[in-house]
């Protein structure tokens, strides 16, 4: 049985750097499980919200949560899949 991916990706950032991110680079950032790896982070992305992941990096914050920053391939931009959670 595969995992949920929303038991990875917790929430999304909506900061306004998060959002410049988004704008610019194409890097949705989120609050994943502080226990999930790279891969399992980019699988659950791909599988949510049907894009494509150039790479994943993450942060350990100082408040113990992990941050995930997911670059998405140019065809697909960041801003549609910020428009699917409803954020913008």
């Amino acid at each position: 049985m595969t995992p949920d991916p929303f038991t990875i990706l917790q929430h999304p950032l909506s900061t306004e750097k998060a959002v410049r991110q988004m704008e610019a680079e194409n890097i949705l950032i989120f609050i994943v499980d502080r226990k999930a790896e790279k891969k399992q982070i980019k699988w659950a992305a791909q599988k949510a919200f049907n894009v494509k992941v150039v790479s994943v990096n993450t942060t350990v914050l100082r408040t113990g949560e992990k941050k995930a920053f997911i670059k998405l391939r140019p065809e697909t931009p960041a801003s549609d899949v910020t428009t699917q959670l409803g954020l913008v």
